[in-house]
């Protein structure tokens, strides 16, 4: 019911391997399929596919939830996606108002 996109300097097995490593422990979502260009997760607090498309040197990651933007899993999706690095040589990780 709820869509983000998010640009990133990562190619799409590194946002793969990073949602294999994060949503689970932020989300207790566990992965439940996987593509070479995506990946679906499910959990109690709901469903996300995300979907990567690689452009030059950028990789265009679309994250799908079946939950309202309201919900604790869209929160958390931003979150995921906002700390994906953005161009190449950055490090990535929270912002400066959030906590680690």
């Amino acid at each position: 019911m709820a869509g983000y996109q998010r640009k990133t300097a990562l190619s799409p097995p590194e946002v793969l391997e990073h949602a294999e490593r994060l949503l689970p422990e932020t989300v207790g979502l566990r992965r439940t399929s996987q593509t070479a260009h995506g990946a679906t997760f499910d959990g109690e607090e709901g469903t996300v596919t995300l979907s990567t498309h690689s452009h030059g040197p950028y990789t265009n990651v679309v994250a799908n939830t079946d939950r309202l933007r309201t919900s604790r899993l869209d929160y958390e999706i931003q979150r995921f996606l906002n700390r994906l690095p953005y161009e190449p040589g950055d490090a990535g990780g929270p912002g400066s108002g959030e906590p680690t």
